[in-house]
């Protein structure tokens, strides 16, 4: 048996083991997302903590891991008179990247159903990790749907089949531990939401616990045994720790007062998911029963915040991760000392307190910067509530759009949906080719060629969003880039939450750059765009074909085009000096349009004489076009295409 790394040995960290120990108290609180950067021990301290957890009762060689007190009704190993019983270590069960639905969730037994001819159900992995862990490494890297189905079946405990002719449910209480480095991709917020705990790690930066880091690692390494031995004492007193938790934890209470506490930290850090204020009563609970007290104090609720809120609060453009630390100490210390309640005061005393100054109207002049102009300026981006959310609208193509994202049938890569009849099947069904032989003759099983059934897969097609935007001196008038700005960053957030790609060009002076390759990392994004300065002509013409080049690239990747141009049109600069500027873009964005290439304009130009370029580039485009002034107002959103949900 392979020797696992101990628990209690593991230097630092201790939001993590924290994070961990909670859920071993709790299994209810949704389990721990682990996020940080390749060894920072993610998957030595998931592995670690099955070690030190209370062992289990349960039926020998049951594959449901019964209670002998409480056996399921669907499983034979516990039908009949069973005495036996044994105390087992609590399973422990990793699930792989490239592991099936019907490996996960379990299946039609074919080996009962060609020996015996009756149909009987095969527990998957599920079933395996029941009253115990299911770890999933790079768990960003591991198919939506299969996500979905995980996280549904560790909320609900119960883990529903009803496929291959088959419909059962069986208790599935499972503890999820999930790891993941964001440099490979992210986790949609729909699905951080339901993890119960988050967790940033990262290594060490400091050179003594690198080194005793590494020490212990070695001396684990050349005796694993003798290494374990020396910290089973203080695994051993974790594991007491923990059973008596978990045997107090339901005698741990929460005062009204600290109630409201929990509600208002979700309300002052704008989470929206009621999960968030549930979560968090039950993480302060777990956290006064590992400390043996019955009685949550703010403590524990602040304690508990900094691992439930975080992953659930939607960061503004260029803000950092995690909370206020500052604006989290003021608010505890307030639940800790509330204040006395404030004197009456009159209506009239009140009135004349609420009257404040009207603002100063804004000079349209200001900040004005010539087109030519050399000079370069850098402006933040707006806050993401000025901007409005972005959604793209769908342009008329013979692509699917069905639902919010686009959805490829009979697709080379993806997930069976269903099985269809097909003497020639390009991917056997094997499931229903069976279950098609037994129902056409259950007396005499065989299998002929009008059995046969075809996998029918779908895959999620994912989008290359091309930003273009006009960095020019016309751009940096009224600091319209600070709108603009927020603008791309509000777009590349909806993107970014379905894995689609995004790219960034922007273009001022003599020519147009990609600043940002495509990428699917929103804080590349933020880095390339926070640095992004303005100033000087409008290479308009370089732009666009320079997108149309990037396009053409990235087609073979099989990725739905997107072009999003930020721009007032007024192209000054063409790609050679005899050309003229305007009709080159004119040109350019008709390539583009008879290359299907769906599009969307946002019209800059705010001056007092409108030229209208940007609407004629448009309609050269084939494109949809808004003004990007209607972007400030919170009841319009447009749309984008439907494949970008």
């Amino acid at each position: 048996m392979k020797q696992i790394y101990p628990f209690a040995a593991i230097v630092g960290q201790p939001q993590l083991k924290q994070a961990l120990l909670l859920c071993a108290v709790d299994p209810t609180l949704g389990g721990v997302l682990i996020r940080g950067d390749k060894g920072s021990a993610k998957s030595t301290a998931a592995r670690g903590l099955a070690a030190i957890l209370p062992p289990i009762r349960r039926v020998p060689g049951c594959a449901f891991n019964c209670d002998p007190a409480s056996p399921l009704a669907e499983c034979s190993c516990c039908q009949g008179e069973h005495a036996a019983a044994e105390d087992a270590a609590v399973p422990f069960v990793n699930l792989p990247l490239g592991a099936s639905e019907d490996r996960v969730l379990g299946s039609l037994d074919f080996e009962q159903a060609l020996k015996q001819g009756r149909q009987a159900f095969k527990p998957g992995l599920l079933a395996s990790a029941h009253r115990g862990l299911l770890y999933i490494d790079e768990v960003n890297l591991l198919a939506d749907h299969l996500v979905d189905v995980l996280l549904d079946v560790a909320a609900m405990g119960v883990n529903t089949v009803q496929r291959e002719g088959l419909s059962i449910s069986h208790p599935a209480r499972i503890t999820l531990l999930g790891t993941m480095n964001q440099e490979e991709g992210e986790l949609r917020p729909q699905l951080l939401d339901r993890f119960g705990l988050m967790v940033d790690v990262a290594a060490p930066r400091d050179a003594a616990i690198r080194s005793e880091v590494v020490r212990r690692r070695l001396a684990f390494e050349a005796d694993p045994q003798a290494f374990s031995a020396r910290w089973q004492a203080e695994g051993q007193a974790l594991q007491t720790q923990i059973g008596q938790a978990q045997s107090m934890l339901g005698a741990v209470t929460v005062s009204d007062q600290l109630f409201d506490f929990i509600s208002q930290l979700c309300c002052e850090f704008e989470v929206a998911s009621l999960r968030a204020d549930i979560v968090l009563h039950k993480a302060a609970r777990a956290l006064a029963a590992l400390d043996g007290r019955t009685q949550v104090s703010a403590e524990d609720i602040r304690t508990a915040a900094m691992l439930v809120l975080p992953h659930r609060r939607r960061r503004k453009p260029f803000e950092q991760s995690g909370l206020d630390q500052d604006k989290l100490d003021e608010l505890t210390q307030q639940a800790q000392n509330p204040p006395p309640p404030a004197a009456d005061t009159s209506p009239a005393d009140s009135g004349q307190q609420s009257e404040q100054p009207a603002d100063t109207p804004d000079d349209d002049n200001q900040g004005e910067t010539s087109p030519d102009s050399g000079s370069e300026q850098v402006f933040a981006s707006a806050a993401a509530s000025d901007i409005g959310t972005i959604r793209l609208a769908s342009r008329s193509t013979d692509s699917q759009a069905s639902g919010r994202r686009s959805s490829v049938l009979n697709a080379q890569r993806g997930h069976s949906v269903r099985a269809i009849p097909n003497t020639q099947p390009q991917a056997l069904a094997l499931d229903a080719t069976l279950r098609h032989a037994l129902q056409r003759n259950p007396a005499e099983f065989a299998v002929t060629r009008a059995d046969l059934h075809d996998k029918v897969r779908t895959a999620k097609q994912g989008n290359l969003i091309v930003l273009v935007v006009d960095a020019s001196g016309s751009m940096a008038a009224q600091q319209r880039m600070e709108k603009v700005k927020g603008t791309v960053l509000s777009l590349l957030q909806d993107a970014y939450q379905r894995r689609d790609q995004v790219a960034v060009i922007a273009f001022r002076g003599r020519s147009a750059e990609l600043v940002l390759p495509p990428t699917r990392q929103v804080e590349q994004a933020e880095q390339a765009l926070h640095a992004l300065p303005t100033g000087g002509r409008t290479p308009l013409p370089h732009a666009l074909q320079l997108a149309g080049d990037l396009l053409a690239r990235q087609g073979a990747q099989g990725l739905m085009p997107l072009l999003v141009l930020l721009s007032d049109g007024r192209a000054n600069v063409a790609l050679s000096e005899e050309a003229d500027p305007w009709q080159q873009s004119l040109q350019l964005a008709g390539e583009l349009a008879a290359a299907a290439i769906p599009a969307l304009v946002l019209d800059t130009e705010q001056d007092y004489v409108k030229l209208g370029r940007a609407r004629q580039l448009a309609e050269a485009l084939q494109a949809e076009y808004l003004p990007c002034e209607q972007l400030s107002s919170e009841q319009l959103t447009i749309t984008i295409q439907a494949r970008l949900g």
